[in-house]
């Protein structure tokens, strides 16, 4: 998969992320690129841990799959730690 295909896949997988999780995450479109990104490279790598085949082509479900969960953890991760610091 290319750099812009990847990018892509990262910010529709970090909004998509945005929208399953309760609850209001900050950030703009740059943090939901952020975050979709880092949570691809994470559902992937754990796909390969886990199941033994990590991201393959842009338009396979597994990949969509993969990317989204690892966005998910990605951002609930980051809304712990963003709560956490505000609280101070």
């Amino acid at each position: 998969m290319g750099f812009i295909a990847f990018l892509i896949l990262g910010l529709i997988a970090g909004a998509i992320a945005k929208a399953i999780l309760p609850g209001r995450q900050g950030g703009g479109w740059v943090i939901t690129l952020i975050l979709g990104v880092v949570g691809a490279l994470l559902g992937g790598w754990l796909g390969g841990m886990i199941f033994g085949s990590g991201l393959q082509e842009f338009f396979s479900i597994q990949t969509w799959l993969l990317a989204i969960v690892g966005s998910l953890i990605v951002l609930a991760i980051y809304g712990m730690v963003t709560k956490r610091s505000a609280r101070g």
